[in-house]
């Protein structure tokens, strides 16, 4: 949080300055919202001193959240997410929680006796880490005093290039993702072209036009 306000505060007044407005937030449409606050509540609900569970809870958090990156790709911004996302799961999940480079926290402003906040998931980075230069060795000095991981700075900057685009109104249609993911319902109330891909939409036309108004 000691990022991410400042990143979305900055983000959005950038947009504003550059002549854009936050009511272009009413249009936009974003999946699976569901997704996304579970993998929120899992990295903050508590797991007393069981490290095995930490990490579980770790790997399942990034999992829901690529998930929902992954079904919002055609937002601003989401690419970037959703590579951040992976990289930092690529490096907590084999390593048992993300390692943190004691070097890059004395030069974010830590003194000689660090202490590693949530040692649950994250750790001293060692020599038998796996893909260790994906960790925690980005140090941000004062007055911020943290340790980013390459995985964290694109995500921050997939959000800060979604807020702006936003903003300013440059974005596209977010289409649902298919029905036939995950058995989802769509309800046929729906219009064709929010129940079924693009590209079978594409595949009816040529094949039978009336078939699609008819939302066969």
């Amino acid at each position: 949080m000691t990022v991410v306000i400042p990143i979305v505060a900055l983000a959005l007044l950038a947009g504003l300055v550059a002549g854009g407005s936050l009511r272009s937030f009413e249009r936009v449409r974003v999946h699976w919202w569901a997704a996304a606050l579970g993998g929120l509540l899992l990295q903050a609900t508590p797991v007393g001193y069981d490290h095995r569970l930490a990490v579980l809870a770790l790997a399942g958090s990034y999992s829901l959240l690529v998930t929902f990156a992954s079904i919002n790709r055609r937002l601003p911004g989401a690419w970037l997410v959703l590579l951040g996302l992976g990289m930092n799961l690529a490096v907590a999940v084999p390593n048992g929680g993300m390692p943190v480079s004691l070097s890059a926290a004395r030069s974010a402003g830590a003194d000689s006796s660090v202490r590693i906040a949530d040692e649950l998931k994250r750790h001293q980075m060692t020599s038998d880490d796996t893909l260790a230069f994906l960790g925690d060795v980005i140090p941000v000095p004062e007055p911020v005093g943290i340790v980013l991981s390459p995985g964290d700075v694109l995500l921050y900057l997939g959000m800060a290039w979604f807020l702006i685009a936003v903003t300013l109104g440059r974005f596209g249609e977010n289409h649902r993702p298919p029905a036939r993911w995950f058995l989802m319902y769509r309800g046929k109330h729906l219009p064709a072209e929010l129940r079924f891909p693009r590209r079978t939409l594409a595949r009816w036309a040529t094949a039978s036009p009336a078939g699609v108004r008819s939302g066969i």
